[in-house]
């Protein structure tokens, strides 16, 4: 029983710290955070991590096999992508990634909610797409993290 209690614990302990990654201005957050429109024949992906829970974990993102960032509690990242097409959305799990096909629209705006769960081990994370009225909801209360920084 004490095992199990100390295994809690740790576990606990591990997934209520608090991760960092790097951050963009403020002033770059303010605006991707207007929901403009993508340039000419694109599509934008909003991909947010709002919540605490998983607050020690940094997890990778990539969209079509490029590295988008690693996540950390209340950040998101804007990145605009071919529109017209089908993109692949992964994000590092606990023994391999996972994955979500989004078709997107030219002009339109995606949002994509990257979510914490338990594991075996460690936490894995799984991504999900969202409406559009929650997506903004919870982009407008989270803060930018810089792109290209992946840990594998």
């Amino acid at each position: 029983m004490k095992k199990v209690l100390f295994a809690t614990a740790i576990a606990t302990s591990l997934l209520a710290g608090c991760a960092s990654v790097p951050m963009e201005s403020n002033e770059k957050s303010n605006i991707a955070k207007k929901f403009g429109a993508p340039s000419e024949d694109n599509s934008g992906m909003y991909i947010y991590r709002s919540g605490s829970f998983g607050g020690a974990l940094k997890k990778d993102v990539w969209v079509d096999g490029d590295c988008v960032g690693e996540t950390a509690p209340n950040i998101f990242f804007y990145k605009e992508v071919a529109g017209d097409q089908e993109h692949k959305v992964s994000t590092e799990s606990e023994f391999s990634p996972n994955d979500l096909l989004v078709k997107t629209e030219s002009g339109k705006n995606y949002f994509i909610k990257q979510y914490i769960k338990m594991g075996v081990f460690v936490g894995g994370a799984g991504v999900e797409l969202v409406d559009e009225e929650e997506g903004k909801k919870e982009v407008s209360k989270l803060k930018m993290a810089k792109t290209g920084s992946c840990s594998k």
